[in-house]
């Protein structure tokens, strides 16, 4: 099997490409909701129904202007499990 030039660039263009994405991509730095007895709930109604929807309803009972601030370059707060990511039990 022979390959063109074109087919070629094509190759070293996606690999760099792809290259690009991994060294852009990096560790993540948005926190964890954490498995403590605060957050107990969430896990429980995340196994349950199995919905990040569902989920985030009860974010906001904690987690507004009068308790746990948001800092202020915050994204919009309806979407809590969008970014962050919810700790792997062990079952």
């Amino acid at each position: 099997m022979k390959f063109s030039r074109k087919d070629l660039l094509f190759l070293v263009i996606v690999c760099a490409v792809l290259a690009l994405v991994i060294l852009v991509s990096g560790e993540e730095t948005t926190r964890k909701v954490p498995y403590d007895a605060l957050h107990r709930p969430a896990y429980d109604v995340m196994a349950k129904t199995g919905s990040k929807r569902e989920t985030e309803k009860g974010c906001e009972g904690c987690h507004n202007d009068q308790q746990v601030r948001f800092p202020p370059d915050h994204p919009p707060k309806n979407r809590c499990l969008f970014c962050h990511k919810m700790e792997r039990v062990p079952r």
